[in-house]
């Protein structure tokens, strides 16, 4: 996204608006942020956490502490929500949807908001975010909660899409597994269930924080915010029980694909076994009768080769009909 007019390209800005309660917003720099705090007036500010000057800017005179800017900014970030007096710190993860990234490669959104402010900070670009700053020109924002429920919604939103996929995919091979080459199969069921262990790893830490964000609401959630986010967790527990089954599924397949290649060694073996049985006695017989010492039987007989080729034909078709009247074959 482009930043909006009056938005330096030298600012961590990538975003600011201002939402007035009559729904209306408007874009904001950082001098009309610092007078936006009016009365009734509700204010977001996106930034880039790369950016050198985020953390001056979240800290700036007036702005967040010490500690919550650093929250804000850090690398290294695990799904988590704490409430205060003054606010709510949110840290959760959307799927990357950005070109030539994995789904399961998630990007982490750090949260800031308290009755009048939501501040989110991103180190990779979210849709979620552009999804949310779009639907402020569909439906008029009732409060800050209202806001932040709008973007946790919409991230829910992405990763439910990224979950449907998956499970369309295992229920892809599902139906291939008979047909497809155990090669390309045992590498397609891999990558599921890579990228499954890896959604199924994000998903269930942001589904206790937001478990425990709706357990411990700030004081200024309303009641209808606090039921849609049990709608939110609601769907988030389901999310998790999805990946589960996506596990549990893949591993059936697994076992599937591996009791496939059993079976093929097994006939395989089996038919070598088949194979040395019928040519064990044969080659016992040739071996004996070949060997170079005096007294072999019909040494000085010329029909004794030929006689000696029908008893061993004899004996191949014996052992033959007595493999299949006890079903060896």
């Amino acid at each position: 996204m482009s930043n909006p007019p009056g938005t330096s390209p030298n600012s961590p800005l990538i975003h600011a608006v201002a939402i007035t309660p009559d729904g209306g917003h408007q874009a904001l720099d950082r001098e009309a942020w610092d007078g936006a705090h009016a009365p009734g007036t509700l204010t977001w500010a996106h930034l880039d956490a790369n950016h050198p000057l985020a953390r001056e800017w979240l800290a700036g005179p007036g702005d967040l502490s010490d500690l919550l800017a650093d929250a804000l900014v850090a690398e290294e970030t695990r799904p988590r929500a704490t409430v205060s007096q003054d606010g709510l710190l949110l840290v959760l993860r959307g799927v990357n949807l950005n070109p030539g990234a994995d789904p399961e490669d998630m990007v982490s959104i750090r949260i800031w908001v308290d009755p009048e402010t939501l501040i989110t900070t991103r180190r990779r670009k979210l849709l979620s975010v552009v999804d949310t700053l779009e639907s402020l020109d569909q439906r008029a924002v009732a409060s800050s909660a209202d806001l932040l429920l709008r973007l946790v919604e919409r991230l829910v939103v992405r990763i439910n899409d990224a979950v449907n996929q998956v499970e369309d995919d295992v229920d892809e091979l599902e139906d291939d597994v008979l047909n497809a080459p155990q090669s390309e199969a045992r590498s397609r069921l891999s990558n599921l269930r890579r990228e499954a262990i890896a959604l199924r790893r994000y998903l269930a830490p942001q589904r206790d924080a937001l478990s425990r964000l709706l357990a411990e609401p700030p004081a200024w959630f309303s009641a209808d915010d606090r039921m849609r986010l049990r709608e939110i967790c609601d769907r988030m527990v389901r999310l998790v029980e999805d990946m589960d089954t996506v596990r549990e599924r893949a591993t059936v397949i697994h076992e599937e694909l591996a009791s496939r290649l059993s079976d093929q060694l097994n006939k395989r073996m089996y038919l070598l076994s088949i194979t040395a049985a019928l040519f064990l006695p044969l080659g016992f017989l040739t071996g004996l009768l070949g060997i170079n010492v005096g007294g072999i039987p019909g040494s000085d007989n010329p029909w004794a080769f030929w006689i000696f080729s029908g008893l061993l034909a004899t004996l191949l078709a014996g052992q033959v009909i007595y493999f299949v009247r006890n079903r060896w074959f």
